[in-house]
């Protein structure tokens, strides 16, 4: 457990020198850890930093690869110049003037705002009009000083894993996520009000160019473990809206699905995922 910056296993004070504990009389070191927590200290490669000093292998990306890929506007930068399709994007700072009408003239209406490194959808918002966007900033600032405003892609939103066995990245199956809400937010990832659909309801060319893609992903930026690439698909092409490091594994989560297609247990993944830890 993690609180108030301090790190416990079973109620006892993890020695951060070398990330072990005393149990009795005991000293309980990990040969290998497997990295399940969501957003900072872990998506944004601080913990994967300190494993890195203490030379104890982990089962996710490493510390600067985790670091680019939570930064949404840096990743889409990076993504683009690798060749691959994102939203025309804007990144603005808490700290500095902007222009309201500068972003929307780089955007365009329908546009998403975003804090620009905060994940599970937190302070996203749909701006329509121009009216509402500074109460959509307002709110992404909350939880970040930077916010990162994309143009709107109408279609339908899929996610494809991705891991490695040890010799190759293999893809999953893709699944199509159907959304309650006016997009896959918070509400409708986590209390239900989302439509989890795997295989996702596309055809086979466009199944296999989003697999194969996720692979040449995965492979480029350099990626390791078990990670998940969410796409949009507009007029049968695919644009990237992010990539997921530390993708859930809760009941509610799109890569157990994923998993439960190909006959893959958790524990099956887990194994192979820390075997190939390093």
């Amino acid at each position: 457990h993690l609180k108030n910056g301090e790190y416990t296993i079973d109620n006892q004070k993890i020695n951060t020198s070398d990330f072990s504990y005393s149990k009795g009389t005991a000293k309980i070191k990990f040969d290998k850890i497997f990295i399940a927590l969501h957003g900072p200290p872990a998506e944004n490669g601080l913990i994967q930093d300190y494993f890195d000093s203490i030379n104890l292998p982990y089962s996710s990306c490493n510390a600067k690869i985790s670091a680019l890929t939570f930064d949404k506007f840096e990743c889409n930068n990076t993504l683009t110049k690798l060749g691959f399709r994102c939203a025309n994007s804007v990144l603005i700072y808490s700290n500095k003037k902007f222009s309201e009408t500068e972003i929307i003239d780089k955007v365009g209406l329908p546009c998403f705002v975003k804090p620009n490194g905060a994940g599970s959808s937190y302070g996203i918002s749909k701006v329509t009009k121009k009216a509402d966007l500074s109460k959509a900033l307002k709110d992404a600032f909350l939880h970040d000083q930077k916010v990162i405003i994309e143009s709107f892609i109408n279609g339908t939103e899929v996610s494809c894993g991705v891991y490695f066995d040890g010799k190759q990245a293999n893809a999953l199956s893709i699944t199509e996520i159907v959304s309650e809400n006016d997009f896959f937010d918070y509400e409708a990832k986590y209390e239900g009000k989302s439509q989890e659909i795997t295989p996702a309801r596309i055809s086979d060319s466009l199944t296999s160019e989003i697999q194969t893609t996720t692979i040449d992903i995965y492979k480029k930026m350099n990626l390791s473990g078990i990670c998940r690439v969410d796409f949009i698909i507009q007029n049968d092409k695919p644009y990237i809206l992010e990539i997921n490091t530390i993708p859930g594994l809760s009941e509610e989560s799109i890569i157990p699905k994923q998993l439960k297609v190909a006959n893959i247990s958790l524990s099956e993944i887990f194994d192979l995922l820390l075997r190939n830890s390093n």
